[in-house]
């Protein structure tokens, strides 16, 4: 019997793709946001609040990652940012050299910000680095809060944690304070946001949050430089 271990080769392979990905990202000090949450947290909502939010203070761009269709692409089509469609046919995360194939169907010259949304799924996308700036990992109030317990990997990850939902909390069983305290526990450097994408509730603070991230790279740029 013949043993292969791919785990290692698969993301060396994609390291070194993640790792020339980021050189361009700096090169053209482009912030990129890899936005990650399991199926049905209200991702792609957000993504349309915050291009709204960002309107006037930052040049926005999306790479959408789905299984199939890109009907989420349709959507941020039409809030007017400009989008390239992924689809990974069964694979259950975008990986570098996805992000790397598609770089040149976007005009990232002229960006300040690309928002990669990833597939749904709160497993996968934790392994693959894809030469993003941040993570950030959306959950939902309806999908209970014992998530960051359930996968520390991708809340440990995370830069930014955004709750959303939060305004059907007095009709779910979602404990605040005791998801506030796990996900602290495992990554006390996040930060988080309550935010509804259906009300706008929140969502100021987390633009703010990534024009400051974005002025911070390019001010690290022109430092270095």
């Amino acid at each position: 019997m013949v043993q292969v271990k791919m785990g290692s080769n698969i993301l060396g392979a994609n390291e070194l793709l993640a790792r020339k990905n980021r050189n361009l990202f700096e090169e053209r000090e482009l912030l990129v946001v890899n936005l990650m949450s399991s199926p049905g947290s209200g991702k792609t909502t957000i993504l349309e609040r915050t291009i709204e939010a960002l309107k006037g203070r930052l040049k926005l761009g999306v790479i959408e990652g789905d299984l199939y269709t890109d009907r989420d692409a349709q959507r941020i089509e039409q809030k007017g940012a400009p989008v390239v469609q992924i689809n990974t046919e069964g694979a259950c995360h975008l990986d570098a050299g996805m992000i790397s194939g598609v770089l040149a169907k976007i005009e990232t010259r002229e960006l300040d910000l690309m928002v990669i949304e990833n597939v749904g799924n709160l497993v996968c996308p934790a392994e693959f680095d894809l030469g993003e700036d941040c993570r950030v990992v959306v959950i939902s109030t309806a999908e209970g809060n014992d998530k960051p317990m359930k996968y520390p990997l991708i809340f440990r990850q995370a830069d930014a944690i955004l709750i959303n939902k939060i305004d059907l909390i007095p009709y779910t069983d979602f404990n605040l304070s005791q998801f506030q305290q796990d996900a602290a526990q495992i990554n006390p450097d996040a930060q988080m946001f309550e935010v509804s994408a259906r009300t706008g509730k929140g969502m100021e603070k987390w633009a703010d949050w990534l024009v400051a991230r974005v002025e911070e790279k390019k001010a690290g740029y022109n430092k270095k430089g």
